[in-house]
């Protein structure tokens, strides 16, 4: 067990549910661990209460608010997701994780089997993974065409500038680890049976292409600079942090109510 100086807020925390499942989850036993997870259930739950108040006031004000998450395999962005949603009315949101485009999607406008999961009033939609596939893992993956690579990048901005004029509100969060911590998520997927279904063959050649995969994301950053919605970067290592980091960028870019009664 760690060396860690129990002083009698900290002894309070540890004698409790929260506190013991905490302590006695992982091993070794981390009291200091224990203590952080602790605070960031009780910080959670406070904020999750403040998403219920900003749902209620979209539901209330017939807003549609798209949320999308981006970054590296295993970075969190599912995680963060749940977390977010965990509480909320489950009928005015949607989590939108789309998987390869069928055959016939594949002759669409590229945008459009995302534009057909967009909000309807009064909803939140969640994705997993967005139009940005086409930023960043298709090209690494060579799952499109150069060609098709620059039309997309030469017209994002303008479809975001579309969707956020017809008055839908857009928040775009990029979810950040090092090359290490990928690693080792990877290596905890991998051994754990309940979640080997996760690693793809794409998450398989992540490691590989890590610099590959950090190229086309800095130019998807400078070219979202050029419009008015560039991501909110958050530093995802520690998954609490980059929750409780995500959640907040949500309640401050949304002009919820924060007097509602809920």
């Amino acid at each position: 067990m760690d060396e860690f100086k129990l002083d009698e807020g900290g002894l309070k925390k540890l004698n409790s549910k929260k506190g013991l499942l905490a302590l006695l989850s992982k091993e070794p036993y981390n009291i200091a661990r224990a203590i952080r997870y602790v605070d960031y259930e009780k910080r959670l739950a406070k904020m999750q209460v403040e998403l219920i108040k900003l749902q209620t006031w979209a539901i209330n004000n017939n807003e549609r608010i798209i949320v999308i998450f981006e970054g590296r395999d295993a970075a969190g962005k599912g995680g963060a997701i749940r977390r977010i949603t965990e509480q909320m009315n489950p009928r005015q949101f949607r989590i939108i994780a789309l998987s390869k485009p069928t055959e016939e999607e594949k002759t669409q406008w590229y945008f459009q089997r995302y534009v057909n999961q967009f909000p309807i009033a009064g909803e939140i939609v969640f994705f997993d993974r967005s139009w940005y596939n086409r930023a960043v893992v298709e090209p690494v993956n060579g799952f499109c065409t150069n060609e098709q690579y620059k039309t997309f990048m030469n017209h994002v901005n303008n479809f975001e500038t579309m969707i956020t004029e017809s008055g839908i509100r857009l928040v775009k969060i990029y979810m950040s680890i090092s090359k290490s911590e990928q690693a080792k998520r990877f290596s905890d997927i991998k051994s754990d049976p309940l979640k080997q279904w996760k690693m793809t063959e794409v998450d398989r050649d992540a490691q590989k292409l890590w610099d590959v995969y950090t190229d086309y994301k800095r130019k998807m950053f400078e070219n979202t600079k050029k419009g008015d919605l560039p991501f909110k970067v958050i530093r995802a290592n520690r998954k609490t942090s980059a929750r409780v980091a995500a959640i907040q960028h949500m309640l401050k870019v949304i002009p919820y109510d924060k007097d509602l009664v809920v």
